[in-house]
């Protein structure tokens, strides 16, 4: 069968929404968070404010479409302006997919659980179809009931993979698949014996028992790991030298889930004990794509698991002509969940938001690349591989097209 083509909105955008129109195929299947520590360059500007509607637009919804999609936002309280840049985000999509048939209903949760339960039930009051957010993880939890007993789907924002479940997916940049793909990666690279140094928080613990058990399914091993309270790694550090230091180090891999804010201490630690990153390969996951952190020499050498930029580096240039100002690095999911629910609308009918369609195991093809929503909720993407050096990234392992088989 082949794909619907459609006309181009913007530069370069012709192949994106072809792929986007053509989600009923294989793979054809297309489109293309902010809890916890992801990069700080999720923080939006603080001029990110959303456009008024425009001439003769109702205030609150985006289109006049027939079907009804709710988007919750937190357009007040904390995270207004990141909010404000997700509804923008939304608009674009709208505008780049050719005015689909579509009426989203752009509600506030006010930053809390009781605003995000009142604003679900208000757009199904509205009659939405489809629930996009929140983007708080205890937000998600309390958008999901209302949503849950009316029968239907979530596809929220959230990184928090304790809040997915069925019917509640998470289109959202999860650690675990970026955990999974570095460690394919060095395994595929020659690294079986693997340490880890992690920290004593929230992020630290979802990342743990991922790595544990993507070591275990490559038949590599787990030789060491220390945990540390969060910006105090020197004695963990000093526990683990004696496999990651010396001229004979136990581990050929390091797996270091820190963020931005706490590496530099960490990359102190290491120095001062010794560690070498040219026998002991530093590896972590996508909160080390921060440009502060490429010139410490902890890391020379290391490589973190991420989206592949390309399509976000021109998401963001569209958005930036569109709204003066450069989008946060989340805003690109309030786009993908808009183009979404636009390309199923137009493709699947009144089976556009049952769960096998939102849960195709080709997945689809959006900004940051090719991703799917798994029945529990979570969500695989695929990942690139970069490596540090020299204070700058390199990509040594391209984001493949397609995805493997659910869970491998």
């Amino acid at each position: 069968m082949a794909r619907p083509k459609l006309p181009a909105t913007g530069p370069g955008l012709l192949g994106r929404l072809a792929l986007l129109g053509a989600l009923a195929l294989p793979l054809g299947g297309c489109i293309g968070g902010p809890d916890g520590p992801r990069s700080t360059r999720a923080a939006p500007p603080p001029q990110a404010e959303a456009l008024p509607p425009s001439p003769g637009a109702i205030p609150g919804r985006i289109g006049s479409g027939s079907v009804k999609v709710a988007l919750i936002l937190p357009l007040s309280g904390q995270g207004s302006a990141l909010g404000a840049a997700m509804r923008n985000a939304a608009e674009l999509a709208y505008e780049e997919f050719q005015q689909p048939d579509l009426q989203i209903l752009v509600k506030d949760d006010r930053a809390s659980p009781e605003g995000a339960r009142e604003a679900v039930q208000a757009a199904l009051a509205e009659g939405a179809d489809l629930v996009l957010g929140p983007v708080f993880a205890a937000n998600v939890q309390a958008a999901a009931l209302p949503a849950r007993n009316a029968g239907k789907p979530v596809i929220a924002f959230s990184t928090d993979a304790a809040v997915a479940a069925r019917g509640v997916y998470l289109l959202s940049f999860l650690p675990q698949p970026e955990v999974d793909r570095i460690v394919d990666a060095s395994v595929a690279d020659g690294r079986r014996s693997f340490a880890a140094l992690i920290p004593e928080t929230a992020y630290g613990n979802a990342v743990e028992a991922q790595f544990r058990e993507a070591v275990a399914r490559k038949g590599a091993r787990v030789v060491a790991i220390e945990r540390y309270p969060a910006g105090a790694p020197g004695p963990a550090v000093e526990r683990l030298s004696r496999v990651i230091a010396g001229p004979a180090p136990q581990a050929d891999a390091l797996f270091l889930p820190e963020t931005a804010d706490g590496m530099p201490a960490l990359a102190a630690a290491l120095s001062k004990a010794g560690y070498a990153p040219g026998r002991v390969r530093p590896v972590g996951t996508a909160v080390w794509n921060e440009p502060r952190l490429f010139a410490l020499p902890a890391l020379q050498g290391g490589r973190f698991a991420a989206p592949d930029t390309a399509g976000f580096t021109g998401f963001a240039g569209r958005y930036q002509a569109r709204f003066g100002t450069n989008p946060p690095r989340v805003a690109s999911l309030a786009y993908d969940a808009v183009s979404l629910a636009a390309a199923l609308t137009r493709r699947y009918g009144s089976q556009r938001f049952a769960e096998e369609t939102l849960t195709t195991g080709a997945g689809f093809a959006g900004t940051d690349g090719t991703f799917r929503l798994l029945p529990e909720g979570l969500s695989e993407r695929a990942l690139a591989v970069y490596e540090i050096r020299n204070n700058a990234v390199t990509a040594v392992s391209p984001a493949p097209r397609a995805l493997g088989k659910p869970g491998t």
